[in-house]
């Protein structure tokens, strides 16, 4: 939560309303002529106290042309399946043209299977009602959809080799996860990289992160710890986060190399099983 108890996800939601209507060109009170907003309104909704109107953010979306997005990224301000540091993220993640992820010890939630997500969600405290564990696992199953599409977006995924190793759920859960990510990497959907831990350091090892590039905007990085998470839009330090990845990147397993090791790993786990 932010000052005056205002939720991140609406904090960022006005970040966002503010950052587009300025490089548009446009004052708080042009914007709201356009819109048939007040300003006050406006001034509200840039500052996260109020939170808009599906009509509002039709509105905006028209006059700002920005193809939907503050009527997509609504339901994220309400939305409990998502923390809220990670709303603005995950709806960015719907417009990447390409991701690269790490992942230091859990598999990225776009490549969880279901059993495995579960087994994740169990660990949580307080503990969650199955129902909110449900809720939770549709919406990670949801993100993952848009790997549906053949080419978009681009997809690297660098692992941690202690991802494979970490029995989450039992080795009959995660036999099926890496057999699941070796699939997806087979059918070059996506690439995969696995940092040995023959390597030792490496440039990564801090946390998680993901690298999101854009056709029609700057790229992003978003960095990830325990109960937070942070986007990074300053230029400067989202160039230093890709050279950190492509550091970590050329200490890494090749492709083949790495779906060698996760169908490997994952043989283990039917043995142990």
């Amino acid at each position: 939560m932010l000052g005056e108890g205002i939720p991140e996800s609406r904090a960022a939601y006005g970040t966002e309303l503010r950052q587009r209507r300025e490089s548009a060109g446009l004052t708080q009170e042009a914007l709201s002529q356009r819109a048939i907003m007040s300003r006050t309104h406006i001034a509200h909704i840039e500052a996260g106290r109020r939170k808009p109107s599906l009509d509002d953010a039709r509105r905006l979306d028209e006059v700002l042309a920005t193809g939907g997005f503050f009527e997509r990224f609504l339901p994220t301000l309400d939305d409990r399946s998502l923390p809220n540091y990670f709303a603005l993220a995950a709806e960015l993640e719907k417009r990447a043209t390409m991701i690269r992820e790490y992942a230091s010890s859990l598999v990225p939630g776009l490549l969880q299977t279901e059993a495995y997500a579960r087994a994740v969600l169990r660990s949580y405290f307080p503990p969650r009602t199955d129902e909110a564990c449900d809720k939770i696992v549709v919406t990670r199953l949801e993100r993952a959809r848009i790997l549906n599409d053949p080419t978009t977006p681009v997809m690297w995924d660098l692992l941690d080799e202690a991802v494979l190793r970490r029995p989450i759920g039992g080795p009959a859960v995660m036999a099926e996860q890496l057999r699941y990510i070796a699939a997806l990497g087979e059918s070059e959907r996506i690439r995969v990289h696995v940092i040995p831990f023959s390597i030792g350091v490496h440039s990564l090892m801090e946390g998680s992160a993901m690298l999101m590039s854009f056709d029609d905007a700057p790229p992003v990085a978003y960095a990830e710890g325990l109960q937070t998470g942070h986007l990074i839009d300053e230029l400067p330090v989202v160039q230093q986060c890709h050279a950190h990845y492509e550091l970590a990147l050329s200490d890494a397993l090749s492709h083949p190399d790495s779906l060698a090791l996760l169908r490997a790993v994952a043989e283990e786990y039917d043995h142990v099983a």
